[in-house]
């Protein structure tokens, strides 16, 4: 008996696309680094238009977490879709290496510096430290699939990048932006240094809130001001404060000069109040019985003078300001300039001075009265005490409110007045340039513009100095008497830059000044201060867009998650504008940030953190890329175990989809077997002008950074359009006709080119699928790698896509009736199955067209068309309005090699257990096919 499998064409799966693409995906990374892959792509684009998207540098402190992996991918999928649009699109990725957590480190290791290990040794240990985290980062990183210059990355603490630093500020100051000032900035009382802005996040907080009493000197005279001269009591201008432990410093007591102030009479004491809050001061206070004796405007009490409640050699003025409001408190506001910046600025008006009553550490130094050698976060009760015992305490409670804190150590800051360096925004009119510059930038999302510009507008000076030793130097000479910086500073700076290049930021340290100043050295000091962390990544722009010579300026994207709008982007713009006058990017793109499936934040150190490296380990590093891809970065991104699980059924779709058009060209061969577009069957030609409109829309989303609309699109195709409807159909095609039949060769020829164009379109985000499916593929002049391929040529085909979209309808409509008789056993599937469309319109015109070619499309062995009026009992509704189907189990027997079931099997003697058609595809060269 004749063996009609072997005459069958089946599909071939095991030259390719093996499983546990996990386990194998270490084994790609080993070739692109051996093969130097990075390199051919830059070598297969020299000469073509850049497209420079700029690494902002994650900080070198720790193993890489989700969020880490989601913006590394994001970059690594935005390059990659460049350099497969043709452009030559140079990926440098950056570590941020100074700075207080690795200074933190090495103290628990070997001591703080300068008391257990000298400060050349200290920073030497830092700098090792840092290139240990850098490379296990990079290592987590290339594992993800991300090609980039590994082996010459941008490091903060290269020796040419420190240089570079200095040079940063060396333009700055030369265009008139660096100015030293004495004013109140947040200060880490754990590190022992002062921050920018850019490095306070707010977190609840429980506080002690107070009201406290300040005593009237003259106070006939303010009773005199509320027209209350005859009034018995003594007089107390009461004010509101969260912040106990600054009560030493107060000056002064504040009041808006239009608010309307009150006298209010309670027992035997009168307590001035701002109108608006009176009534809910005498609530927390717990007074029920109180009257109003008074009331004049804020503006007539300035210069009266209050009795400190605890110092009494000390009075103090009450002064008018601006910030003064009736959101929360009393209305009259404790003003310490040492520890406000709003109370600095007013004090400033009235020639208030600052006290320094605190060190670096947060302790109140040894002359400050009743609390000298008290800490900060431990004497708020000992303030309290004091007050009780002295009368001046109002009333007292707890209060949970939102308190700046340390983005690094986690803990709550405090304002300190202290001697700082500036890179002034009023100066040179730095701000109003920087806010003009935010209109030249595409903001993505839209509402990322708006968000920055919020905080320009209301960003202080910039504090770029800090109290640290892991840090680049402010490498300038200051003189002594005058504080004035040294005339030849630009000159100088370019000298100190040249050395640093050579040895490192030690060389400042280690500089003698007379080598540079000769005998000027006497008159001029060395500021030992370092620069905020900010500022080094800031400057990037500088020591590596502008330096590098594969790269340019300004730089086309910026990307980064949405807290650096107050870091990495706010930094870059400013210091682009104060050394280039123009901004250092052309467009920023921002992603949110990580939750969990019921929208909490992901914590690292939390139930519900995700290591990026056991996802690579249990599911590979695809299915990352795919999540990322699938997510709507814009806003929050959701993951979970969950999550990832669905996307690895998803991956499996796309993947299935390219093992199944692989597996059936093993045997085409392009140069000889490519079929041109006029000889193409009309369901082929349709499948390849559907991929070359596809592909269209695919290039939109990729250059509009629309990923998740681009996943969707690629998952539809692989599942609907290719898995449920093409595939499905061409399936008898490849198997049963002829190999060299026309029949076959156009299906593959529509195979091979869908093929060619889905691994491109993959590359970017499925990486090492794709370069597994490119190995697979059959060998023409193609490159040694996808990456350096770019979008595929389709061929130009006449195809009526809007026919084939009509008639992939009515496929799926009977479909469902097909799958509804074969679930209540009515027949045993599509093959074993008649059916008869009744139709009208445009429904009947498109299947009455296929003819024969029906029943191959409907997939059933029998199909044919009537009028909707023709329709009999039996047929079903659909989803369609103009259609109904009826379904017959089909007559006759079962073709051993097509499996359609058929009165005409065995009717040709020699062949009794094959249809017709399979003899034809035997014996006499292969059926003639024309449509589908």
């Amino acid at each position: 008996m004749t063996d009609y499998k072997k005459t069958l064409n089946l599909p071939q799966t095991s030259f390719a696309m093996k499983a546990n693409l996990a386990q194998r995906e270490p084994g790609f990374v080993k070739q692109w680094q051996e093969n130097d892959v990075y390199s051919a792509i830059r070598k297969a684009r020299a000469g073509r238009e850049k497209f420079i998207l700029h690494d902002g540098p994650p900080y070198a402190n720790g193993d890489i977490h989700l969020g880490h992996a989601v913006n590394k991918i994001l970059k690594d999928i935005i390059v990659k879709s460049k350099t497969l649009s043709g452009f030559d699109a140079p990926y440098v990725p950056g570590w941020d290496c100074h700075g207080l957590p690795i200074e933190h480190r090495v103290e628990k290791k070997i001591g703080k510096a300068g008391v257990k290990v000298d400060f050349k040794t200290f920073r030497q240990k830092c700098r090792d430290y840092a290139a240990k985290q850098v490379e296990g980062q990079k290592k987590d990183f290339i594992r993800l699939g991300v090609l980039g210059e590994w082996d010459n990355p941008y490091l903060t603490m290269d020796k040419q990048y420190e240089a570079d630093i200095i040079r940063a500020l060396g333009k700055i100051i030369e265009n008139g932006h660096l100015q030293k000032g004495y004013k109140p900035v947040y200060w880490s009382v754990v590190g022992g240094s002062a921050l920018a802005e850019a490095e306070v996040e707010y977190q609840d907080k429980t506080s002690f809130s107070i009201d406290v009493k300040f005593q009237a000197v003259d106070q006939a005279a303010v009773k005199a001001k509320f027209s209350a001269d005859s009034v018995a009591g003594n007089v107390f201008v009461v004010i509101w404060t969260t912040t106990p432990w600054t009560l030493p410093a107060n000056q002064a007591v504040s009041l808006n000069e239009e608010l309307d102030y009150v006298l209010v009479s309670a027992g035997n004491e009168l307590y001035v109040l701002a109108e608006a809050l009176a009534e809910s001061v005498m609530q927390r206070s717990e007074i029920e019985e109180y009257e109003i004796v008074g009331r004049c405007k804020g503006s007539e009490l300035e210069l009266q003078k209050l009795q400190h409640p605890f110092y009494d050699d000390r009075q103090v003025p009450l002064i008018l300001g601006d910030h003064v409001t009736t959101d929360a408190g009393t209305g009259c506001v404790h003003t310490a300039p040492d520890h406000g910046g709003e109370d600095f600025a007013v004090s400033q008006k009235y020639n208030i001075a600052t006290l320094n009553y605190l060190d670096d550490s947060g302790i109140y130094r040894e002359n400050v009265p009743l609390f000298a050698g008290e800490h900060v976060y431990k004497v708020d009760e000992k303030v309290i005490a004091v007050l009780k015992e002295r009368e001046a305490l109002l009333c007292e409670g707890k209060i949970v409110h939102s308190f700046p804190h340390c983005w690094r150590t986690k803990t709550p800051l405090i304002f300190r007045a202290t001697p700082q360096w500036f890179i002034s925004l009023t100066k040179s009119n730095l701000q109003s340039k920087v806010l003009d510059s935010v209109d030249k930038v595409d903001w993505i999302p839209g509402w990322g513009k708006a968000r920055i510009e919020s905080m320009l507008a209301n960003s202080p000076d910039w504090c770029i100095s800090r109290q640290r030793t892991w840090g680049a130097p402010i490498a300038l000479f200051v003189h002594k008497q005058t504080e004035e910086l040294h005339p030849r500073t630009p000159e100088l700076i370019e000298e100190v830059a040249k050395l640093v290049e050579k040895e490192g930021m030690d060389a400042w340290f280690d500089l003698e000044p007379e080598s540079l100043l000769g005998e000027e050295a006497n008159d001029y000091q060395k500021v030992t201060d370092t620069l905020d962390v900010w500022f080094d990544s800031g400057v990037s722009h500088h020591a590596v867009v502008n330096r590098r010579e594969n790269l340019s300026f300004p730089a086309d994207l910026y990307l980064e998650g949405s807290d650096q709008h107050r870091g990495w982007f706010q930094s870059s713009l400013k210091t682009s504008l104060a050394i280039n006058e123009q901004p250092p990017y052309k467009a920023v793109l921002t992603h949110g940030f990580l939750v969990d499936s019921s929208g909490h934040k992901l914590s690292k150190s939390g139930d519900n953190a995700i290591p990026p490296q056991k996802v690579l380990q249990e599911l590979g590093a695809d299915i990352l890329r795919l999540w990322v891809s699938a997510t709507d970065f814009s806003g929050e991104m959701s993951a979970s175990q969950e999550i990832l699980k669905r996307t690895a059924d998803s991956y499996r779709r796309i993947r299935n989809t390219a093992r199944f058009l692989l597996s059936n060209i093993p045997d085409f061969d392009p140069s000889k077997d490519l079929l041109p577009p006029e000889e193409l069957l009309s369901l082929d030609a349709w499948a390849i002008a559907r991929t070359a409109e596809l592909q269209e829309a695919l290039k939109k989303d990729y250059d509009s950074y629309q990923l998740h609309l681009l996943y969707h699109k690629l998952h539809n195709f692989c599942s609907v359009e290719l898995g449920g409807f093409y595939l499905d159909i061409i399936k008898d095609r490849l198997y049963t006709t002829s190999a060299d039949s026309k029949a076959r060769r156009s299906a593959q020829t529509a195979v091979y080119w869908i093929i060619e164009a889905l691994v491109r379109w993959i590359a970017p985000i499925l990486s090492f699928t794709a370069e597994e499916i490119w190995a697979a593929l059959p060998k023409s002049d193609r490159e040694e790698t996808v990456f350096t391929a770019e979008w595929l040529a389709l061929p130009e085909v006449s195809a009526d896509l809007e026919y084939w979209k009509l008639i992939s309808k009515i496929k799926s409509s009977v479909n469902k009736v097909i799958e509804d008789q074969r679930a209540a056993g009515a027949i045993g599937g599509g093959l074993s199955a008649n059916v008869v469309l009744y139709a009208d319109n445009e429904l009947y015109d498109a299947a009455e067209k296929l003819g024969d070619e029906l029943r191959f499309v409907l997939i059933t062995s029998g199909a044919r068309v009537e009028k909707l009026d023709q329709a009999t009992d039996d047929a079903c509704e659909t989803d369609l309005n103009e259609l109904k189907v009826a379904v017959a189990k089909a007559s006759g027997s079962k073709c051993v090699r097509c499996y359609h079931v058929l009165d005409s099997v065995g009717s040709v003697d020699a062949h009794p257990e094959i249809c017709p058609r399979c003899v034809t595809n035997i014996e006499q060269g292969g059926e003639v096919r024309e449509f589908a």
